[in-house]
């Protein structure tokens, strides 16, 4: 069992192996000391059956010393093979060496010849058993082979000189096989450490480069891989980068668990790699984004699979037997094209996918270089709009919102404006989005509601004022709780107040945003639809939450689809509030043949220019101080 070699893997094996051919300098020098003393006691012996043995042990020398090169370099990989030509060679060489010393025993060479070929052959043996000693029983045997020829004749010899050397020789082998079975398990177990370390590196950098959750290549194993990829990728054609972002995927973590969003980030690893098919990169980038990076004949295949990726992930998750609803963004950039080195595709492709959450998420974004200078603008506004609060800039304005029957000004819309020192009026539709972005909507909504209120608490007591409220608002903890604090800073009655919501707010239904709206309607605050038709599943969210109004989209009353269509919507939407007891708000009304189509549609409110566009608090109160010195002449005339 010790000179077994079943209990060392075939990597060992072949490691061990190989040490027999790793050093042909020192097996040519050895054989050509062999041949140098065989060919000088030939010659002196003049022996035929010497010089016959001296013959083959030079060609054995040779063929040892040209295999020994050669077969490493024509690439034999299979250990036994050249285990089985190197102990040929050995063997041979061996015995015809011990077998020359011991002819010249038994033909009675000359002294010195006798002395030299001895010497030659014990040397060789004892050397033998340390440099093979990775074969034990390669070297053990090679040895013997030299040995016992000289032990047979020089035991059978008359001369004492030459049974003490047999005796001598005898003692010798048992020990030198002692040396060369301690050297083998040194040698061994020096190999099998060295593959168990090597395996454990290896082992230890694929941890190192794989996420754990999804099984994918992790940030340092994307970039290791994206950098192998890149530099093995054909010439001509392009190479496309993906950069996927889940959507809404926090809330899941908030709501269901981080177990229930590791396992929907497993199952978007799978999907991924099921359409990606072994064909390109695949990693998770951290969080809830994943980065694909693959070859592509054009374009058009890359956005086909783009499309095909965000179809994929976008499909319903089935986790513990719920269904779970998950968007996705994906953005692309691609070699040439967009650039030509890894860092500049990766920030392209994190450009194109911030421009895909910004332009309304679930679709892919193409990097554009425009897209880049749009970037620089929002992180400038983004900067700004925090200093923008404390230096006063911001300001609100009151649109208002008049009775289509008696023409009576019933509330007021608060709109922020933002009159910068340099750049002039930005519009709400530059910043707002980016506040929403940076979550500083939450500060700026806080701020408008808390001015609004301070400007209604000095109207009368029958108009209210209407205040848009963004999602990313409502979900901030203590939003409720915010504003009314605000409605008690401004002793402003709570029915005076009336919070616009679009059907976005309401797409989640969460619990927490319907404890947000019951919290509020129970201290009295009213709540607006805005936007109405605009969205999906209106009717859904009339019947599931308390709302006092509608306010219909400018585009069914003045937009470039108004019409007989819209007419009739609006008609539909104006009989149904009727019976739920709502108002209808009419938007964007410009002209008086408005007033009339939406008054004869069944709408009882109205905004637009026709009426005043936004205007300063001061103003609101001018126009409401008007309105009431006119309405006593009115009712005198």
């Amino acid at each position: 069992m010790l000179l077994s070699t079943n209990a060392i893997d075939d990597r060992v094996r072949q490691t061990l192996v190989q040490t027999l051919y790793t050093q042909p300098t020192s097996l040519a020098m050895g054989a050509a000391a062999g041949i140098l003393t065989t060919s000088v006691v030939a010659i002196y012996a003049s022996q035929p059956a010497i010089t016959f043995a001296t013959v083959l042990l030079c060609v054995v020398a040779f063929a040892r010393v040209a295999l020994s090169t050669m077969l490493p370099r024509l690439g034999v990989e299979n250990p036994r093979r050249l285990e089985i030509a190197y102990e040929a060679g050995a063997f041979s060489y061996a015995f015809l060496i011990g077998l020359i010393a011991a002819m010249t025993i038994h033909f009675h060479s000359l002294p010195a010849a006798q002395v030299l070929m001895v010497a030659n052959a014990v040397g060789y043996a004892t050397g033998i058993a340390a440099r093979n000693a990775g074969r034990p029983l390669l070297a053990i045997g090679q040895m013997l082979l030299t040995f016992i020829p000289i032990v047979i004749v020089a035991g059978t010899s008359p001369e004492p000189a030459f049974k003490m050397l047999a005796v001598s020789v005898a003692l010798l082998a048992p020990a030198m096989m002692s040396i060369t079975i301690n050297v083998f398990r040194v040698l061994r177990s020096s190999v099998a450490a060295a593959e168990t370390s090597a395996r454990l590196a290896e082992r230890m950098q694929h941890l190192a480069r794989t996420d754990v959750v999804t099984g994918l290549c992790n940030r340092a194993g994307l970039d290791h891989a994206l950098a192998e990829h890149l530099e093995r990728r054909k010439p001509g054609g392009c190479f496309a980068l993906f950069w996927l972002d889940l959507d809404r995927f926090k809330d899941i973590n908030d709501s269901l668990g981080h177990q229930t969003g590791d396992k929907i980030l497993a199952e978007v690893a799978r999907r991924l790699r099921a359409r990606l098919a072994n064909s390109g990169v695949l990693g998770r980038f951290g969080g809830d984004e994943f980065v694909i990076a693959c070859e592509a004949r054009d374009r058009r295949e890359v956005e086909n699979l783009a499309l095909a990726l965000l179809g994929d992930v976008c499909r319903t998750f089935r986790i513990d037997e719920d269904r779970i609803e998950i968007g996705c963004s994906i953005g692309v950039a691609m070699l040439p094209d967009d650039g030509d080195d890894l860092d500049t595709l990766m920030k392209g492709a994190d450009v194109a996918l911030y421009h895909a959450k910004v332009n309304g998420r679930k679709q892919v974004s193409f990097f554009d270089p425009s897209m880049t200078r749009d970037l620089v603008r929002r992180r400038e506004i983004e900067a700004e709009l925090r200093l923008a609060l404390q230096r006063d800039e911001l300001s609100i304005f009151f649109q208002p919102i008049v009775d289509l029957a008696t023409g009576k000004i019933r509330a007021f819309e608060a709109l922020v404006r933002w009159f910068h020192p340099e750049k002039g009026e930005l519009r709400p539709d530059e910043f707002i989005p980016v506040a929403e972005e940076t979550g500083a909507i939450v500060t700026l909504g806080n701020w408008i509601t808390a001015q609004a209120a301070k400007a209604a608490a000095g109207w009368p007591e029958d108009v209210t004022v209407a205040v848009n409220l963004s999602p990313v608002q409502i979900k901030a903890p203590g939003a409720a709780l915010g504003i009314l604090n605000a409605l008690r800073e401004a002793r402003l009655p709570p029915e005076r107040l009336e919070l616009e919501i679009t059907e976005t707010v309401l797409l989640d239904q969460t619990k927490q945003t319907e404890d947000f709206m019951t919290e509020l309607a129970e201290a009295g605050v009213r709540f607006a639809l805005d936007d109405f038709g605009t969205g999906y599943s209106s009717l859904g969210y009339l019947a599931k939450y308390k709302f006092g109004k509608i306010k219909v989209d400018r585009s069914f009353v003045s937009g470039i689809n108004a019409g007989k269509t819209s007419d009739a919507i609006i008609r539909a939407v104006s009989e149904m509030a009727l019976t739920l007891d709502m108002e209808i708000v009419a938007e964007g009304i410009e002209t008086i043949e408005q007033v009339a189509a939406v008054r004869d549609a069944g709408c009882t409110l109205g905004q637009g220019y026709y009426f005043s566009r936004a205007v300063p608090d001061y103003l609101a109160t001018m126009l409401l101080s008007q309105e009431r010195d006119r309405m006593p002449k009115l009712a005198a005339g």
